[in-house]
């Protein structure tokens, strides 16, 4: 006799979702208790829809857990203007750590606000006219595009198209609104058919990630994203995108069924269906994501397992529609401009250096207070960067001069001094705040590039760019997977290095050396790049080589 298989049990977060759809808990009351310094675990769960995550510093658990909170906005293109900053501003300094952290999906974080400070930020953003609805949780995140400044009449277009999917994709529950504005603690009872008309009673599997790209840039790494839209113009008119699906970079250490993929082009659609398209994207990661293993419930693995064709027919069916072939289309590069630089419309814009995403002011630079006044004395919009950046824009060519001054004075480089691959590195938060993190990143990272920097002098090529990505646990958060160099923490103090991803964002790079200790860094990395250095093909950049020299090294049966 055969015996059944036994169904396998949905996750907790599935069970908390399909119990409270509200996404409620017991968050307005908790708020409000004097007495409680933390929100339940489950309760915790429910925030991250909310845009919160709950921490606690690890620095001091050794005289007990200091709870603290984590505060994402939603900010679509990353785009502010010269009073939502200032709103930012205001609140890291009052409630927060008094600084910004700049994510790698255009977003601004606050970290280390205690409870107490909580409410009163969270209806300070909402006041404002900004959200932090979706910014985490198993739903549709921040819609990233190009930050930098128009250079085609099409391309507001696009920062249109982002904004408008922004928010067709947001969740419609009524207690975000009630908790954090009102005050007021929902009862489930009263909204028991509350049923998400795009989500659902449960909402998604687990996160889904969405950004427009412009050719020839990919600063939105595309291929690293559940939905991407390639724009694809015909002289001075955006026609329509390129649609690929199916990207994602986090994995598990030691889970071969956990891995990085990229997403595959699917086809061709004018833009005005953008909206019904990435709904129907959506709808097919809600109904045939695995609801059971959240390590596997992203849309990739979907893709993985049924293929491209499946997707087409199934996406067909639920827009009414095939898409056209794709388009074509080629992505060259990805990075940021420092410096001043001209806009199409003849104003400035100045993009500025900002070490690991945070905003910060220190003894020799005083980066927050520099922005603040700039921002207050000319009022240029604000962009943020996927690379973790800051771009000021629309600025007049007669304050130019003044806000040199300005930078100036509080320390700031407005010509980016800084060398080039210190210029291209990019690092999550990790320790102290982040309760994922197996090693330090962002903390760790600057120092690691001053050791880098010192073997690429002695290796005679100082001016070599090297894109270059930590993080402190495999999740991939800063993007390492597509670095030509990462660093992926697994252990304290131990990091597996990976190499050959490429300048376009278009090629995963690989494993090269497991649980590499700090010590060990310069015996690792000295020899490697000595080695690029001669053996590489005119004008051949460090992850080129690396496919090229290292890949069939590493694919060798004994490393394998």
């Amino acid at each position: 006799m055969i015996k059944p298989v036994p169904e396998k049990k949905i996750s907790h977060n599935e069970v908390l979702k399909q119990n409270d759809p509200l996404l409620a808990g017991q968050l307005a009351a908790t708020l409000v208790d004097p007495d409680a310094d933390r929100f339940s675990n489950d309760d915790g769960q429910f925030l991250k829809f909310h845009g919160i995550y709950q921490q606690d510093d690890r620095d001091k658990r050794r005289t007990g857990k200091q709870y603290m909170f984590m505060i994402r906005g939603r900010i679509p293109s990353g785009i502010l203007t010269a009073d939502q900053y200032k709103v930012y501003d205001d609140l890291a300094s009052k409630y927060a750590n008094n600084t910004l952290r700049l994510t790698s999906r255009q977003s601004i974080q606050f970290h280390g606000v205690v409870k107490t400070g909580l409410g009163p930020l969270m209806r300070s953003i909402n006041e404002a006219l900004m959200t932090t609805l979706a910014a985490c949780g198993d739903v549709s995140r921040n819609v990233m595009a190009p930050a930098c400044p128009i250079t085609e009449s099409w391309m507001a277009q696009v920062h249109s198209d982002s904004k408008l999917l922004s928010d067709a994709l947001l969740p419609t529950t009524p207690s975000y609104h009630s908790i954090w504005v009102e005050g007021v603690q929902l009862d489930l009872a009263d909204h028991a058919d509350h049923d998400d008309p795009l989500y659902g009673k449960t909402y998604l599997p687990r996160k889904f990630k969405t950004a427009f790209a412009v050719p020839p840039l990919n600063d939105v790494d595309l291929f690293t994203q559940c939905l991407g839209f390639i724009a694809i113009a015909d002289g001075t008119k955006l026609t329509g995108y390129n649609l690929t699906v199916g990207g994602g970079l986090g994995m598990s250490h030691n889970n071969p069924n956990t891995f990085p993929r990229k997403a595959d082009v699917i086809g061709y659609l004018a833009r005005e269906e953008v909206e019904k398209v990435a709904k129907g994207v959506l709808t097919i990661h809600r109904d045939f994501g695995d609801r059971t293993d959240r390590k596997r419930a992203r849309l990739k693995y979907v893709m993985e397992e049924k293929g491209v064709e499946w997707f087409r027919r199934e996406l067909a069916s639920r827009i009414g529609f095939k898409l056209g072939e794709a388009r074509p289309f080629e992505f060259t590069r990805q990075g940021d401009r420092f410096g001043w630089h001209s806009q199409a419309d003849g104003r400035q814009f100045l993009g500025l250096f900002v070490e690991t995403g945070r905003i910060k002011d220190t003894e020799k630079i005083q980066l927050k207070t520099a922005i603040r006044k700039v921002v207050d004395t000319h009022g240029p919009e604000v962009r943020l960067t996927p690379s973790q950046n800051i771009l000021m824009v629309n600025i007049p060519s007669e304050a130019v001069d003044d806000i040199n001054q300005i930078l100036e004075e509080h320390g700031v480089a407005t010509t980016h001094a800084k060398s080039p691959v210190r210029s291209a590195t990019m690092a999550c938060p990790a320790l102290p705040t982040c309760g994922l993190a197996l090693a330090e990143s962002e903390r760790y990272l600057p120092g690691l590039i001053d050791r880098i920097e010192g073997l690429l002098e002695s290796s005679a090529i100082p001016q070599e760019e090297i894109i270059i990505r930590m993080t402190g646990c495999p999740n991939g958060c800063a993007r390492p997977y597509m670095a030509e160099l990462a660093f992926v923490g697994r252990a304290p103090g131990k990091y597996n290095v990976y190499v050959g991803g490429n300048e376009a964002g278009t090629r995963l790079n690989k494993l090269y050396q497991q649980s590499v200790k700090d010590a060990e860094m310069e015996t690792v990395l000295g020899p490697l790049l000595k080695r690029f250095t001669l053996e590489r093909q005119a004008d051949e950049r460090f992850g080129d080589w690396s496919a090229r020299s290292l890949w069939p090294e590493i694919e060798k049966p004994e490393n394998s």
